[in-house]
């Protein structure tokens, strides 16, 4: 059943944690940043999945100063990643950081995982911010790896979130649906379609939680859901809309 707001950030006296998770493709911020930054300060996230980040020249400043007027820090991934990167509140502690480089196909676009693993009130997690292929083979193959990657990390709890790059009926995406939660699915909650913003009709960017963590709301946030948010903003920044989600991650 949809809910009417979103749950915001808190750490409840048994040391689980409620967390705001923002999944992002930033279209390596060729849009309007200030738009962009003004959507992700709006959505208050502890965690920020982002696609697309910059990944060529003075790459890492332009991602800093993404953070910086975000009022966020930088976590892991960026162009080591070829593309997906991580940001976070000092609310997190990160234990570590890995970025990956996925196997390249000849004449198709080099991919790539930003992961962490970190803490957050008592609870402690797995990180995984992806960008998966347009193509069909080399996209099944990946969310395979993705799976893979996740397990590797041997935490109790996982978040998985970007550009799935398929609808939910392809079979990708219903590949990492039967093993993690899908949270638009359990919880929706604001709008459902993240391309593209000025015709949304499509949901091709997700979050996807392990199964011990609670969904309290999942979707793409309207101005109408949260304060400060401005629809300008949402058509300015990027040629995506952002996926929001709230969780209960429990105590390790």
């Amino acid at each position: 059943m949809p809910i009417a707001e979103l749950p915001n950030s808190r750490t409840e006296p048994d040391g689980s944690a409620v967390i705001r998770v923002l999944s992002y493709n930033i279209r390596s911020m060729r849009d309007d940043e200030d738009a962009l930054a003004r959507v992700i300060r709006a959505c208050a996230p502890d965690l920020v999945f982002v696609q697309e980040a910059p990944r060529f020249f003075r790459w890492r400043k332009h991602a800093a100063r993404l953070a910086a007027k975000s009022e966020l820090v930088t976590l892991s991934g960026g162009a080591t990643a070829s593309g997906p990167l991580l940001l976070c509140s000092l609310r997190v502690t990160a234990e570590r950081t890995e970025d990956v480089l996925l196997p390249l196909t000849p004449g198709l676009h080099r991919r790539g995982f930003a992961t962490a693993v970190v803490r957050i009130g008592g609870a402690r997690l797995g990180l995984l911010s992806c960008h998966l292929s347009l193509q069909a083979r080399e996209r099944y193959a990946q969310a395979g790896m993705l799976l893979d990657r996740l397990a590797a990390l041997d935490v109790p709890h996982a978040i998985a979130a970007g550009d799935i790059n398929e609808r939910p009926d392809g079979r990708s995406f219903r590949r990492l649906a039967a093993e993690l939660q899908d949270c638009w699915t359990v919880r929706p909650w604001g709008g459902e379609h993240t391309s593209t913003p000025g015709d949304p009709h499509q949901r091709i960017d997700a979050v996807f939680a392990t199964k011990g963590i609670e969904v309290l709301g999942c979707g793409v946030p309207r101005p109408q859901d949260l304060p400060g948010l401005d629809d300008a903003d949402l058509r300015a920044a990027t040629d995506h809309l952002p996926v929001l989600a709230a969780l209960r991650v429990p105590a390790q």
